[in-house]
């Protein structure tokens, strides 16, 4: 009786709030009797149960969390998320509610609130805009065994990041979700909440995995790695409470760390099933691997220099939206990622956002076919924007003897002695610079100390040090980041510790993969990891480097 009257109270209050405002579209109702005597609640069960097959008894009280479970919610509504939005905003279309709105989660840990956010305006299941027009309730996942839902798993990874692994702590805790729409408003960018629509809690039984000492103990160095080992002394105390967080989960996804100290092999450290002989895919780390080869061709003459622009060597009026801004597009705008293509991999409405690359038939066309931004300047602003490294790589693969792959293999490569490599490849079977090139965490390491060296390996003069001197400078600054830089696809930013900073350049990719060349230090790291898509990925790979492998180094 008093979950029926709590329905009632609810859908009174959404009626009375909202002006009594008629909904803009029919919905799927409230039908099934599961459904009626929960409305306006968040229930929360293990896995996903069909909601044909849901059952009170399913609802739970309490449950286990685990570092990898299944612990997922049923949001029980009245109402269409679409019809909650126009009672925000009565006179917007549907289209433009589902443009400016979405639902608003916030997190509560033991009656404290731990972390809100508006989820954006795209995320939603299946073919989005319908559901939301239509579902009166849904599911998705907060943790997962399975890769679903990357929404709801990315917003439970943010409340952890955001407080809630800090107030989760050992022992039994209250977690409760509300659930409100929300909107944008044009007047001054603001933001509009609506009122409660579901809220549910469960009691989480947190237990932290505790790590062996065969899981905490330094991994000794074995045999033929291909480099001296460092004498160095340092406090292995650190290193070993590094591997305690890895083996509890607290730093996820890491699978090596590679610390090069002077030249000489300090740390060689692996996790979560890799080992010396794993190939790593640390994805757009790949792409600083374009700049090396360029600059290798330039000093050879197979490419005059980095100011050469693409209509040296393609017809730009052989392909879609010609511009004389196209024309002016040279290497050095590819390299810096300053190019004025209307292409961000930022955003994921513009049109020359890697994912709309990904499925096309011929990468460089799909490029060259790019409209230019009015806005931009060739040379004057930084956005990411992966399928010009792809033209670099196309750029390269015409003028070297042999193509790029061949040319890799001769010129970077054997002299490094990195034997084993998987490139991966466009359409167009040239091997893809825009990332991905699987290597083991000693070759990276190589590569990394190669720019350590000056260009050096074995006392070979591989990369010109005039090369290596203009990669290693502040070509142009990356927005909405401080004293952070980016170069010929190399990022640029210090390290803090103990009051002191430590500049450093690094290839980066996905996931939390890094390579990281210090400036002004005799040290070289090599962090790989496959916490791909993942909001934390980046975030733990800078905490291992202040917080353990500096401590190390700097004593």
């Amino acid at each position: 009786m008093k979950r029926i009257l709590t329905a009632i109270l609810l859908s009174l209050t959404s009626m009375l709030t909202s002006g009594q405002i008629k909904n803009l579209l029919e919905t799927d109702g409230v039908k099934m009797a599961l459904h009626k005597a929960n409305v306006g609640k968040v229930t929360f069960m293990k896995g996903n149960i069909p909601l044909n097959q849901y059952k009170k008894s399913d609802f739970l009280k309490s449950f286990p969390f685990l570092y990898r479970s299944d612990l997922n919610i049923r949001v029980f509504m009245d109402n269409s998320v679409t019809n909650y939005l126009h009672q925000l905003a009565p006179d917007l279309p549907a289209e433009q509610l589902l443009e400016k709105g979405n639902l608003q989660f916030s997190f509560y840990v033991d009656d404290q609130l731990i972390y809100k956010e508006n989820i954006s305006p795209g995320c939603w299941i299946g073919n989005a805009n319908e559901l939301k027009n239509t579902l009166t309730t849904f599911r998705i996942p907060l943790t997962s065994t399975k890769g679903e839902n990357l929404w709801a798993l990315h917003l439970w990874e943010r409340f952890q990041l955001n407080g809630g692994e800090k107030v989760l702590t050992e022992g039994r805790h209250a977690l409760k979700i509300e659930i409100r729409p929300y909107i944008n408003i044009d007047e001054g960018n603001k933001t509009k909440v609506g009122n409660l629509i579901a809220e549910g809690k469960v009691d989480l039984m947190i237990k932290t995995p505790k790590a062996t000492a065969k899981e905490t103990a330094i991994q000794p160095i074995k045999p033929e790695s291909g480099w001296g080992i460092s004498d160095f002394k340092f406090d292995k105390n650190i290193i070993k409470s590094l591997n305690s967080e890895i083996a509890t989960y607290k730093l996820k996804d890491i699978s090596s760390i590679v610390v090069i100290y002077d030249g000489k092999l300090l740390l060689e450290e692996y996790f979560n099933g890799a080992d010396r002989e794993t190939l790593h895919d640390p994805r757009s780390a790949g792409k600083s691997f374009a700049s090396t080869l360029m600059g290798i061709a330039i000093e050879e003459g197979y490419i005059k220099s980095e100011d050469q622009t693409l209509d040296q060597f393609y017809d730009l009026e052989s392909f879609e939206n010609y511009d004389v801004k196209k024309r002016q597009v040279n290497i050095k705008h590819l390299l810096t990622m300053s190019s004025a293509f209307q292409g961000s991999d930022a955003h994921s409405e513009s049109p020359g956002n890697e994912e709309n690359m990904y499925p096309t038939d011929n990468w460089v066309r799909f490029t060259l076919n790019l409209p230019m931004d009015s806005k931009k300047k060739n040379g004057a602003q930084w956005d990411y924007f992966t399928a010009g490294v792809v033209l670099l790589g196309d750029i390269l693969n015409k003028k070297v003897p042999g193509g790029l792959e061949k040319y890799a293999e001769n010129k970077l490569f054997r002299p490094l002695n990195i034997t084993k490599y998987q490139w991966q490849y466009t359409p167009q079977k040239v091997a893809n610079t825009a990332g991905s090139l699987q290597m083991r965490s000693l070759d990276y390491a190589k590569y990394a100390q190669l720019y350590k060296n000056n260009g050096t390996w074995n006392g070979k003069q591989i990369l010109s040090p005039e090369w290596i001197q203009r990669t290693f400078m502040h070509q142009i600054k990356i927005p909405e980041r401080q004293n952070e830089f980016y170069s010929y696809l190399f990022w640029n930013k210090s390290f803090e510790y103990q009051g002191k900073n430590f500049e450093a350049y690094y290839c980066a990719g996905n996931g939390g993969n890094q390579f990281i060349i210090f400036k002004d230090l005799p040290a070289v790291i090599i962090i790989t990891s496959k916490a791909y898509n993942k909001p934390y990925g980046h975030p733990q790979t800078q905490k291992i480097v202040k917080d353990f492998i500096l401590p190390v180094i700097l004593k």
